[in-house]
């Protein structure tokens, strides 16, 4: 067994004693494996987000289930437009860090045919990512979840640079670009500010107005904006 399935297979082994526990000894007999090969299999899963522990002093690995995907079951073409949508979250995208987490745990769950189409896709795309600071998109991020205020500091297209104060309302993405969307406190009005021309952000703790993103977008040059299709499913109904 090669080690994306055995992965899955470790993963599913724990969750079918769950909240019980297995010892490594265990766990290397039942896939054939040195127990050095489990406690580094049980490290990566660790590492990409999964929730297994180690009992201390009993040599014991358990997971809770609550917390941890059952099997998928897509197929491969399935697998590799998932691949590919993956592959648009670059490192300065928003939430870069927790996309490549779950796109490990998913890994982790998919066996047979559609395990191998997302390898062999994954091989064969590579990607010039566009630059953001990385505290700055993780400002932008706290802010969206918190709703709080945010101060900029912003270069606009004819190179001007000026500091903001904005009332985030969500994300916008076009042209392989991201936007964020917000009140801007200093012009009044809505605003879409391109993240790689954010220099810094800084969150101020000061909670935000509610602001509709649909309200913000018209009369903008983004007015013809939709959601994305592929979200649909997300988004509870009216």
């Amino acid at each position: 067994m090669n080690r994306t399935p055995r992965l899955y297979a470790l993963v599913e082994e724990l969750r079918a004693v769950a909240p019980r526990s297995l010892t490594v000894a265990v766990l290397a007999a039942r896939f054939e494996v040195s127990t050095r090969t489990v406690q580094r299999d049980l490290q990566a899963l660790m590492e990409a987000g999964v929730p297994v522990r180690t009992t201390t002093g009993r040599g014991g690995w358990s997971i809770d289930p609550a917390m941890t995907l059952p099997p998928i079951r897509f197929t491969a073409e399935e697998a590799a437009a998932l691949v590919a949508a993956l592959a648009v979250a670059d490192a300065s995208a928003p939430y870069a860090g927790a996309v490549r987490t779950a796109s490990q745990k998913i890994a982790a769950s998919m066996t047979g045919p559609a395990s191998t189409a997302a390898q062999q896709l994954a091989a064969r795309i590579v990607a010039l990512p566009t630059r953001t600071v990385e505290s700055v998109r993780t400002a932008v991020e706290q802010a969206l979840t918190d709703s709080t205020v945010l101060r900029l500091s912003y270069v606009d297209a004819a190179g001007q640079e000026s500091d903001r104060a904005v009332e985030p309302a969500g994300l916008l993405t076009a042209g392989g670009k991201w936007y964020l969307i917000a009140w801007c406190r200093t012009r009044q009005a809505g605003r879409g500010f391109r993240l790689d021309r954010i220099t810094a952000a800084a969150p101020t703790g000061e909670q935000a107005r509610p602001h509709d993103l649909a309200d913000l977008l018209l009369g903008s040059a983004a007015a013809g904006a939709v959601q994305p299709i592929a979200l649909a499913s997300l988004i509870p109904p009216p």
